[in-house]
């Protein structure tokens, strides 16, 4: 990731504890994050200066967009095969470890492991709008019986940097959720504050997103993040198989636009699920 860590610090600090694990899990996936010395920012070196200030003399600490994404498949692998989930059973959390995502189902990205979301998360201000809080927290509402977390990065260059987290619902619960999702979306248009433990965030929009059926359902939308005035878009993508629920997140660190997660990740997902 070409945004320095200075200018990546400068937003994260300003954010309540569920949007900056967020934000600095993408960061740290993109080589970007701490150094290793506590809350002290990795000073850039020279070279990564000078070409970043050669990009953006107005603003040395950002570059204005990210690179284009690189070709993506345009079908599901057909080596890809379903795990059963598409009738309403519901997985335990073996069985979404081998239902998720790995390095090869889509060969223009590897998947790593990825931590779970701290135990605690950001509350929204108005109830209508809890959960999207809940999306962010990286805890999807009604509660899952089971949860496996993973980080997608793009094979050649590392970019895009995108999280993903496979929760089982039962097919009640999941479509309760995305419906619940869908109405927040729209209620919580013109933004919300979060508050938890680790402080308060501001969200000054939320704007639905096209995208591509895949499983049963699909739903896309942004969350625009308010760090100290500086908008940072965060894109999440939900699609869902029977009682189970695929959730795809990324941010853009580096300028407005609204940052793209690939739909044959949600397919090819989709397609390991049924």
């Amino acid at each position: 990731m070409r945004t320095r860590t200075t200018g990546t610090s400068r937003r994260t600090s300003a954010a309540g504890a569920a949007l900056a694990a967020l934000v600095l899990g993408l960061t740290t996936a993109c080589g970007g994050g701490d150094s290793g010395d506590g809350d002290k920012p990795a000073k850039p070196d020279a070279a990564a200066d000078a070409t970043t200030e050669a990009n953006d003399p107005k603003d040395p600490g950002q570059v204005s967009e990210p690179p284009a994404l690189e070709e993506q498949p345009k079908t599901v692998d057909p080596k890809v095969k379903g795990v059963g989930a598409g009738g309403g059973k519901e997985l335990t959390e073996t069985e979404l470890a081998a239902a998720v995502l790995a390095t090869g189902d889509v060969s223009t990205f590897k998947v790593d492991p990825m931590d779970g979301p701290p135990a605690q998360g950001e509350n929204a201000d108005d109830p209508a709008c809890a959960p999207l809080t809940s999306m962010i927290n990286g805890k999807p509402e009604p509660v899952a019986s089971a949860a496996v977390y993973r980080q997608l990065l793009g094979a050649r260059t590392g970019r895009p940097a995108i999280s993903e987290f496979l929760t089982t619902h039962g097919t009640q619960g999941a479509v309760s959720l995305l419906s619940r999702l869908g109405d927040a979306v729209k209620a919580c248009e013109d933004g919300f504050k979060g508050s938890g433990a680790g402080g308060s965030s501001t969200y000054s929009a939320v704007k639905r997103i096209d995208v591509p059926k895949a499983g049963d359902d699909t739903l896309a939308y942004q969350v625009t993040g308010d760090f100290e005035g500086d908008p940072v878009p965060l894109v999440f993508h939900v699609v869902r198989v029977g009682g189970t629920v695929a959730t795809f997140y990324t941010a853009n660190l580096e300028g407005t636009a609204t940052p793209e997660i690939p739909s044959i990740l949600l397919a090819t997902q989709a397609a390991k699920l049924k």
